[in-house]
């Protein structure tokens, strides 16, 4: 049997590496991300947003990865990305979902550890009576929202964790996996992304005691993923670059082919332009030459 998503979790925790986690709007960048996964032999997580949970339906996102999951008895996860309210993670959890991420980061801190902890005591709760564990993971400080092209970074991006909040929160709401803000922004950035702030991630670690995860990963320089895997970061959000990486191929795809009318054909070029961004990251993240 294949290992639960906290056991891979904990693995690359102990071995210093990260998980990779890439967003989904079809199926093309599904194949996609499951080839490269596959390919290296490593864990691999599926996110999905509220509007790409919308796009591609919710039981037919559960359905596919769990199908896939079972059939070739490989650790392929499924996560509820940003998800902003406790109706919506409930939706994800009843359907199937192996992860929730709670977004409360527009709220005050007291609403975000209500909303948050909401969420947990319905995890524990359909875990306690189902046996699925449930992940919930949750956020603290300014990360930005959208997978989209910006052409400088955010107001607000300097606004960092603190560790003393940080383990306030975690303390306060029982998540098993926290998301602060530690330097990257959602987006690809032309102007260029900052560093990641690795001694801050380690202090946030040392303090909390529980996975950290990264988000806002797309842009981010090699020697910053490698610096925050080591200081504790064991799960790693890449979209924005999987997105390009489809749309300019699909673009070039189109123009080459213009009466070609086979979508598996035209979108092949996709999918291999997706799978090789996802390889190179999930390279990077495991330590694999």
């Amino acid at each position: 049997m294949t290992k639960s998503l906290r056991e891979c979790i904990n693995d690359a925790t102990a071995h210093n590496v990260a998980i990779g986690h890439f967003n989904i709007s079809n199926l093309e960048a599904l194949h996609a991300i499951y080839a490269a996964a596959k390919k290296l032999n490593v864990p691999v997580i599926i996110g999905v947003s509220e509007s790409e949970q919308a796009f591609v339906g919710l039981e037919e996102a559960a359905a596919l990865v769990g199908t896939i999951r079972e059939r070739d008895n490989y650790p392929i996860f499924l996560n509820a990305d940003h998800h902003a309210n406790f109706e919506s993670v409930k939706k994800c959890i009843d359907a199937g979902f192996d992860m929730v991420i709670i977004d409360g980061t527009k709220l005050s801190f007291d609403d975000n550890v209500a909303v948050t902890k909401q969420c947990v005591d319905y995890a524990r709760e359909v875990t306690k009576a189902t046996g699925r564990d449930i992940l919930v993971e949750a956020e603290l400080g300014f990360i930005g929202s959208g997978s989209v092209m910006r052409d400088e970074i955010p107001e607000g991006a300097g606004v960092l964790t603190k560790p003393e909040d940080a383990q306030k929160f975690v303390t306060s709401t029982g998540i098993d996996l926290f998301a602060p803000s530690v330097g990257s922004i959602h987006g690809l950035i032309k102007s260029g992304k900052p560093h990641i702030d690795a001694v801050l991630v380690a202090e946030i670690k040392q303090i909390t005691g529980i996975p950290l995860v990264l988000h806002g990963g797309s842009g981010l320089r090699d020697e910053d993923f490698t610096n925050a895997i080591k200081a504790g970061i064991a799960i790693v959000h890449i979209n924005s670059e999987i997105r390009l990486a489809f749309r300019d191929a699909a673009e070039a795809s189109l123009e080459a082919n213009p009466t070609e009318i086979t979508p598996a054909k035209l979108m092949q070029p996709a999918i291999d332009a997706i799978e090789k961004v996802v390889e190179s990251r999930l390279k990077l993240f495991n330590n694999i030459v």
